[in-house]
């Protein structure tokens, strides 16, 4: 088998063989890794993009998960939760101010001033 290893523009290879072993096992959770990410990634996409109750339960689940995974660090994911919700509450008070605005008709008024002569 032939294993490699890129450490910025250095290949390594190793020679031992618990090195192979070392190596092939980081490649696997690699890839793991990165499928989670985009996972958390996605859904907070999906959350900041419809805005639902259900894609913002989706996201933190997801977030939790990758914590779980020791992918991202609590912090990280309690500061994109919180993020998270601040956005979708100001989206929220937007829309609400939008549909409050409706365009009214002025009422005329009936009553006539006189002129001073």
């Amino acid at each position: 088998m032939f294993f490699e290893a890129e450490i910025g523009r250095i290949r390594l290879m190793p020679v031992t063989t618990s090195a192979k072993k070392a190596l092939r096992r980081d490649q696997h959770r690699a890839k793991i890794n990165i499928k989670i990410r985009r996972q958390y990634k996605e859904a907070l996409k999906q959350a900041k993009k419809s805005m639902t109750k259900k894609a913002f339960i989706e996201a933190c689940s997801s977030l939790d998960k990758a914590v779980k995974k020791n992918v991202i660090h609590q912090n990280k994911a309690a500061r994109l939760k919180s993020r998270l919700t601040k956005f979708l509450k100001t989206a929220k008070q937007k829309t609400k101010a939008t549909k409050k605005k409706k365009p009214t008709k002025k009422k005329k008024t009936t009553k006539q001033t006189k002129k001073k002569t």
